[in-house]
């Protein structure tokens, strides 16, 4: 195995007692770090130490990542144009920040039997958040509820055109 000493140099191709012995001197771990590579990189250092910074590199990079979640908007198929913008706002805000949006209209009691009134209240959803968001399929009735899901990223609308 390849061998790497506590300041980074190479001690070269070691068997491995040899390197075992040459970590024990030290006082310090010998740690496979590149079992795949040929032949296999071990580097003589503090375990702990290693598991810690490995666990610190780890948590950097989950900070970095953003985790897409999908927050849902109700509506009814007799909500009022005025809220439906209103929950339409609180949509753009959840779209511009990353996440997916499920729009859901709920049918209470006799609407269930004209969906094609809830449909039109999805559809006028999705129209107005259609500059930053695509729906991801179309709007499914399940049960008493009709729902799609809005993700990020729409066609932007063209720049109109100043007369000259």
């Amino acid at each position: 195995m390849r061998v790497i000493d506590k300041d980074g140099e190479q001690l070269g191709i070691l068997l491995t007692p040899e390197a075992i012995s040459k970590a024990e001197l030290s006082g310090l771990d010998l740690v496979e770090i590149a079992p795949n590579a040929e032949p296999p990189v071990c580097k003589i250092i503090d375990y702990g130490k290693y598991r810690y910074q490995v666990t610190k590199k780890e948590k950097e990079s989950k900070k970095s990542q953003h985790q897409v979640k999908v927050k849902e908007i109700k509506i009814k198929p007799t909500t009022d144009e005025h809220d439906v913008h209103v929950k339409a706002k609180h949509a753009r805000e959840f779209i511009i920040k990353g996440n997916k949006v499920r729009v859901t209209c709920v049918f209470r009691g006799r609407e269930l039997q004209h969906p094609q009134i809830g449909r039109k209240a999805v559809e006028k959803f999705c129209e107005d958040l259609s500059d930053i968001a695509t729906p991801e399929s179309e709007a499914r009735l399940m049960g008493r509820n009709m729902s799609t899901v809005l993700a990020p990223g729409g066609k932007k609308k063209p720049a109109t055109e100043t007369p000259k």
